[in-house]
């Protein structure tokens, strides 16, 4: 259930004795940048049901070093097109939803994007809702987790971790990155004891095949710190975005899955002994 969809304030409004985006210098602003003070953020909002328990906070951060050929959010991928904010709104923001959190079991998540490109910032995110004792996720795709430190680790109590293919040379045409990067930090993430909840999009023609979903299975399962594994079914939703930014979405004419589809690749993963929605 979602309960609202509203952007943040810029950092250009920001809150009173801090300098606002707008007043600082350009070495300030890479200061405050670099200090996690300040960050690129796209949008946020609070629902029931979705990116971990409970109702949560979900915070989507600008930049992503992937281009997923399915991505429905593209308009996240730049940094450059996000709004600057400052972290002790996030932080204001995130106390007035305490209660809330506690009634529902829920918590933050940041998202994005991808969280992992603005780790000084992100970090400290995390690390006032831990302080805080709010649940913590990150929902990532793993592929730059060795910006993560030990310390960010202890205040991360979720990741969801978007693998998008188990073949190297699928995830290369998906992404148009390696896979290797995101396979090193779901293992150190199982050498924690992290929990995960593995996330997986069904596309027709790209991710579906049975090789493939059999060797996100294998991956998953050899993981004992995952939970659940989500399948996404492919959607057309983001097709306007990305026509509006001038990209080339290659993807146009591919259907969603079919029911046959989506079941055969539950199946797959069932069959390895995974919870699997």
């Amino acid at each position: 259930m979602e309960l609202e969809v509203p952007r943040l304030r810029p950092a250009g409004r920001g809150t009173a004795g801090i300098a606002s985006a707008g007043e600082m210098s350009h070495h300030e602003h890479l200061e405050a940048v670099r200090a996690g003070e300040l960050g690129s953020v796209h949008s946020w909002e609070l629902v029931t049901g979705v990116d971990g328990p409970g109702t949560r906070l979900t915070v989507f951060v600008s930049g992503c070093p992937l281009r997923c050929l399915y991505c429905h959010n593209p308009d996240t991928m730049y940094a450059a097109k996000g709004e600057p904010v400052l972290l002790s709104d996030l932080v204001a923001r995130l106390r007035r939803y305490r209660g809330i959190f506690r009634a529902t079991r829920g918590g933050l998540t940041v998202s994005g994007g991808e969280p992992l490109m603005q780790p000084a910032f992100v970090g400290r995110l995390l690390r006032e809702a831990t302080e805080m004792g709010v649940h913590t996720a990150v929902d990532t795709s793993g592929f730059l987790g060795a910006n993560v430190s030990e310390e960010m680790l202890q205040d991360i109590d979720l990741v969801l971790l978007d693998l998008k293919s188990g073949l190297p040379e699928t995830y290369r045409r998906t992404t148009g990155r390696e896979l290797e990067p995101t396979l090193r930090f779901a293992r150190r993430l199982a050498d924690r004891g992290t929990e995960v909840w593995l996330r997986f999009v069904c596309v027709p023609g790209l991710t579906d095949a049975v090789e493939n979903v059999e060797a996100v299975a294998e991956i998953a399962a050899g993981l004992p710190n995952v939970s659940r594994v989500e399948v996404l079914p492919f959607h057309q939703m983001g097709r306007d975005k990305w026509a509006a930014l001038g990209l080339d979405y290659r993807l146009a004419d591919t259907p969603p899955p079919s029911v046959e589809t989506l079941e055969r690749v539950r199946g797959q993963f069932r069959a390895r002994g995974l919870t699997t929605y």
